[in-house]
Parts: C-alpha cells; structure tokens; sequence
C-alpha cells in the first residue's frame, strides 16, 4: 500500500473517494486488528496513511517526527514516510476548524461541551480553545481521569452553548442511536457531529428541528483530506477544488426523497431523475406491493391504514442507511415523524407542490378515489408536507421543468 486509511473498521469511509478526487494516486482503505498495527507500523511499507478510530494516540510511539500541533493535541490522523522517517501530523484539526466556520457558529466566549475523550476529542478540545471558547469541556460514559459523565453534564452543565461529537454514537450501522438528549440544553446555538455517515445523525436531525444550526462531519473529513493530500504530495491544492470535491461527494451520496400527494408526479419525476442521474429508483408503495404481493386496495381493505402504514416505516427505515437512491414515498409518509427521521438521515426531501387541481382521484389510492377526498387530504396534510420538506418546487409544468426544478433546489441544501 502507498497511500491509506488504518482503522479497526472501515465499511463507511468515503476516505477513498476523497482522495482520488483531490490526488493522481491509488488509495486503499487498510482495516487492522490491535495486534496488528505494531508490525504494520515498523513495516513502514507506506509512503502516507491516514489514521482513524481507535489508533490515533496508537502510532505516536512509532513516530521519529510528529508536528507541534499534533504534539500539543496528542492525536495523529496523518502519518507521512519520508525516507524511511515517520512523520506525524493531526490534519482534522483544519478540518473541525472549517467545519465550525461553515456553521457560522463562532465560540468564543461560550462554553463548550465535547462528547467524547478519543483522539479526535483532542482535536476538538484544541479547536474549540484557539477559537476562544470560554469553557470546554468533555463528556464520557465512565467519567475516567476526572472527566464529567453524560449524567453530571445533565446536572451541571446544560449551559452549554455549542456541542460537539467526537463518538461514534449514531454512526453506521447504528445510526437510530444518539449520545444525548438536547432538550435537556436550553441555550444552544450550535451542534457538530464529526460523523458523516450518515450524513444526518440522530443528534443533528434533533437540532435542526430546534432550529440549531448543526452539521455533520463530511465538510470536515474533506477538509482534513485536502490537508492530508497535500501532505502526502507536497503540492498546494486549490481552496476551490476543496468546495468542489465536498459537492461531488455530498450530491453522489445523497438520497433525492420526493414527498407529495398521490399523483403529485413522484413516480414520474423519479423515474426520470434515476435515469438522468444513473440511480436507482425505489418507489416505497412499489415496494410494499412487492413485499405483500397485493395490491394496496385490498392492503388497506384486509389490513386497514394502519399496517399499511406500520409497512411503510418499515420500508423508510429500509431505506434509511443506502445513499445514492431516488426515492418516492408514498403521499402519507410524511405522516409519522419516524419515517421522516428516517428518510432524512441520508437524504434531502423535495416536496412536490402540485396545485390542486392537477391532482387526479385514482382508483388504487383508497383515501383519494373521489375529487372530495383529494381536496380534504390536501388540506389536512399540506402544513405537514411544507413543514418536513427540506425544499419544495411548484410541480406545475413539464417532467422536464420539473427535474430542472429538483436540481436547482439541491443547491439550496
């Protein structure tokens, strides 16, 4: 291996991605066990890694140079072979940093709260600190060395004005977790989850619906990489490729969720989308037929609306974790919460707003058969439609229109 990643797991790193889209060199996701980072290290059989999860304090003793920066943190994320000298640098603290500033949160003079005691809670700590943070703070779940425990921070420190997540709490595959209750901090004003997949943790989709602003980890983990790159190839790369790359992969990963009522045009808005972009379309009430093997007439015939519904949070939850997809939801979805959770984790939900008097009764659609119910579902379930989409387009117009439509409002987001 030339060039890298080390880490105990790696199934979710987009490192690889990253860095060939900055770097003319081939880059290799290395997953190693405890026992074996002492002989891959001594090896030396690399000309620049990164480091992740758990080995960032792991490789400084092999080091014979590690910057002051990365000294002062006591983490390392980036590892250069110069000629047989192992050289140590902590690039996430660029990256933290940026990320931060792309918030536009600014932290000085408030206090802090850093969840976690890892290596990139160093980096955090460190950060939060040279941008002027009156107090910092960190949080663990065993309150070792003198560190607050999640239960003492309930007590003493729900002042807290910004958080910051170091842990991989809410992390694929377990992205339905979160390592703490916001409700509990009245005075936020900003959230970080150095996560970034999913791209919307558990802890940033509680944020956001209080209105905090709060991001997660991708701006953060290119950023470090251009550091990184620019390490390994001792060249500058431009600040524009940096926002450039950041979109790329944002876009490549992202779900476009389409919500709206029934013959709102998902379906054929999606299907043209899937094809324009080379995705995958699934369409939720497609798949529910699928899984039933009937038609949705008789689901809600037998079963009634509520398994049918129960079918449709199994299958946003289904989709929670994939990227990359189109997806069309069924027109009540948007119904519970839960799924809307669900789908937004990986996802950005595009309303369809189609007047109403475009909108035709279907025979298949059990609560929209007649013009009457059409009418009464769309009053009932517009304020919820405008108020879980991340944006919305006046579907009015061609398909073609209307995918010009999609495209332009994802640049909002």
């Amino acid at each position: 291996m030339e060039y890298g990643l080390i880490g105990e797991h790696l199934p979710h790193s987009f490192s690889k991605i990253i860095h060939e889209k900055l770097a003319p060199y081939s880059y290799e996701l290395h997953e190693l066990r405890p026992d074996e980072v002492d002989s891959f290290m001594r090896g030396k059989e690399f000309k620049g890694i990164n480091v992740t999860i758990p080995y960032k304090q792991t490789v400084i003793p092999y080091l014979d140079e590690i910057s002051d920066q990365a000294r002062s943190i006591g983490a390392v994320n980036t590892v250069v072979n110069r000629n047989g000298r192992l050289c140590g640098y902590n690039t996430d603290y660029f990256g933290m940093k940026s990320l931060i500033e792309r918030l536009g949160i600014d932290p000085a003079g408030k206090k802090v709260l850093i969840l976690g005691t890892g290596g990139t809670s160093k980096t955090a700590f460190a950060v939060a600190t040279d941008m002027g943070a009156s107090e910092v703070y960190k949080v663990s779940r065993t309150g070792k060395e003198g560190v607050p425990t999640y239960e003492e921070a309930y007590e003493r420190h729900t002042d807290a004005q910004i958080i910051i997540n170091t842990t991989p709490c809410g992390m694929y595959p377990a992205i339905d977790d979160c390592p703490l209750d916001l409700s509990r901090f009245p005075d936020l004003c900003g959230v970080i989850d150095a996560i970034y997949n999913p791209l919307r943790t558990v802890l940033i989709l509680e944020a956001q619906k209080r209105g905090i602003p709060a991001e997660g980890g991708l701006y953060m983990l290119v950023v470090q990489a251009v550091y990184a790159a620019e390490l390994f190839a001792d060249r500058k790369i431009e600040s524009e490729k940096t926002d450039q790359v950041f979109k790329e992969i944002l876009n490549s990963k992202r779900n476009i969720v389409l919500s709206g009522m029934s013959l709102a045009g998902k379906t054929t808005l999606g299907t043209l989308l899937a094809k324009k972009l080379d995705r995958v379309l699934e369409d939720t009430d497609q798949m529910i037929i699928r899984k039933e093997q009937r038609p949705i007439t008789e689901i809600f015939a037998t079963d009634g609306e509520k398994y049918f519904r129960d079918l449709e949070t199994e299958m946003a939850r289904t989709l929670a974790p994939q990227t990359g997809l189109v997806i069309a939801t069924g027109g009540g979805a948007i119904l519970r919460q839960e799924n809307v959770d669900a789908l937004k984790k990986n996802g950005c939900i595009i309303f369809l707003d189609r007047p109403f008097n475009q909108i035709l009764p279907a025979d298949d659609r059990p609560l929209a058969n007649t013009k009457e119910k059409v009418a009464a579902l769309l009053e009932k379930r517009y304020p919820i439609y405008k108020a879980t989409c991340d944006e919305s387009i006046t579907n009015d117009l061609t398909p073609e229109e209307g995918i010009a439509k999609i495209l332009a409002a994802l640049q909002n987001v």
